[in-house]
């Protein structure tokens, strides 16, 4: 599946409910951030459109972790400048065989602008 696919089929999920879902460790309350498969010295945020797609990696090294939900209109304000500060990539609808599409933060937050609804 291309980059622009994996973003459609995300956005044509995320649209309805304006919600992102991520992982979360129940004690730590941190979220799972991995190093990019693609580029060098990048970390990746996956995020999926969905609480059950994500909820299906909350297994082995992920099981203390729950999916947690995000609102887009929380991603904007809280999420997009601290991951830009630290320069993350984000990690769209990973699954487990497939080639994992890692897409740039701002061309996530361009695409989400045009599907928020206020």
């Amino acid at each position: 599946m291309s980059h622009s696919q994996s973003l459609t089929l995300f956005l044509n999920d995320v649209k309805p409910t304006q919600m992102l879902w991520a992982l979360q460790d129940k004690n730590s309350e941190d979220w799972v951030v991995l190093d990019s498969l693609q580029f060098e010295e990048t970390e990746v945020m996956p995020l999926w459109s969905t609480q059950a797609l994500a909820q299906a990696h909350c297994i082995e090294e992920w099981k203390e972790y729950v999916a947690t939900e995000i609102s887009v209109a929380d991603w904007f304000e809280f999420w997009v400048d601290d991951l830009v500060a630290d320069n993350v990539v984000i990690g769209l609808n990973w699954g487990d065989n497939e080639e994992d599409t890692e897409i740039d933060l701002a061309e996530l937050t361009q695409a989400l602008t045009e599907i928020e609804t206020l």
